[in-house]
């Protein structure tokens, strides 16, 4: 044994010290008092027994969050919080995301809020994973996906939700895009459609998914024509939130577009107490990125994969 080396009557001693504290959660005075020492001493036992290996404090979140990406994609973005799906074997990523996000809103949703639902794959996903809400009211942020072939419809999500919780459902039964900004007027004044817009100056809470400007990546991507994408792609088109469309400066663009759509507005969405976006695809990180530096996202739920890409996206 070297001279810096503690011997067995000190070791044990610090052990003795760090149990009281770390174990029994007793004050360093306390513990001074019951064993005769100073609350300098107790201090410095605490210290040593850390220093040499005799405590080790572990933090763990939990299985489902990598706390160390989740840290730096809200720092890197200056996000109010960022999970980070952990990776792992029981789940797909793309589960662990939608599992993620439903265990938040069960967490953060109060009662007699207004919660708002965009229409997203991922969003339906998170809905089919929640197993309790808070009672408060649901409407639907944007139109119907208007494809033959998709068959989860945005108001499925928004029904599931409300029985769940007990609350008010404010579906729109209405295409996503239309052909004409008059259309559009006509439409939003309808009954049904009027009501859940009159919602979206309430919203406590606003889920959303992240497209990204390219084929299958985003709902108003694959309803327009190509000759659009390919205007609005040459405008600078990045992400898109919600039929907005976002450059990879961060810049919400005025392309009017959103004359077309049957969708809650930029203004409306940045008052909204908090924007939760979701992406569970690396592909998507550059779109993600863009969104993010937009400010329009309070809180990103994401996979490792596409925080990893996100973190590097935002040092360049």
């Amino acid at each position: 044994m070297s001279a810096l080396d503690p011997g067995p009557a000190h070791r044990l001693q610090m052990t003795d010290v760090a149990d009281r504290y770390f174990r029994q959660h007793r004050t360093k005075t306390t513990i001074a008092t019951e064993l005769g020492l100073s609350r300098f001493q107790v201090a410095r036992l605490l210290e040593a027994a850390q220093e040499r290996g005799l405590v080790r404090i572990t933090i763990d979140p939990g299985p489902d969050l990598d706390a160390a990406r989740s840290a730096r994609v809200g720092a890197a973005y200056g996000l109010q919080r960022a999970l980070v799906a952990a990776d792992g074997p029981a789940r797909t990523a793309p589960d662990r995301v939608a599992a993620l996000g439903a265990d938040l809103l069960c967490e953060t949703v109060r009662t007699g809020d207004v919660l708002g639902l965009a229409w997203s794959r991922t969003v339906n996903d998170v809905v089919e994973h929640l197993h309790r809400l808070a009672r408060c009211t649901i409407v639907q942020l944007c139109g119907a996906y208007s494809l033959p072939w998709r068959r989860d419809g945005s108001a499925t999500a928004v029904f599931r939700a409300a029985a769940l919780c007990g609350g008010e459902a404010f579906p729109i039964y209405a295409p996503l895009v239309l052909p004409d900004p008059e259309t559009v007027r006509t439409l939003r004044e309808q009954p049904g459609v009027a009501d859940a817009y009159a919602r979206f100056g309430e919203l406590g809470t606003a889920v959303v998914g992240i497209g990204a400007w390219r084929d299958g990546g985003s709902t108003v991507h694959d309803v327009l024509t190509v000759q659009e994408r390919r205007r609005l792609g040459g405008r600078g088109a990045c992400g898109e939130i919600v039929g907005l469309l976002v450059d990879a400066d961060g810049r919400v663009l005025d392309t009017g577009l959103s004359r077309h759509l049957i969708a809650i507005g930029e203004a409306e969405l940045r008052a909204a107490g908090e924007v939760v976006a979701l992406v569970r695809d690396r592909e998507r990180a550059a779109a993600a990125d863009a969104v993010l530096r937009s400010g329009l996202v309070h809180t990103l739920v994401c996979d490792a994969g596409t925080a990893d890409a996100l973190i590097g996206l935002a040092g360049a």
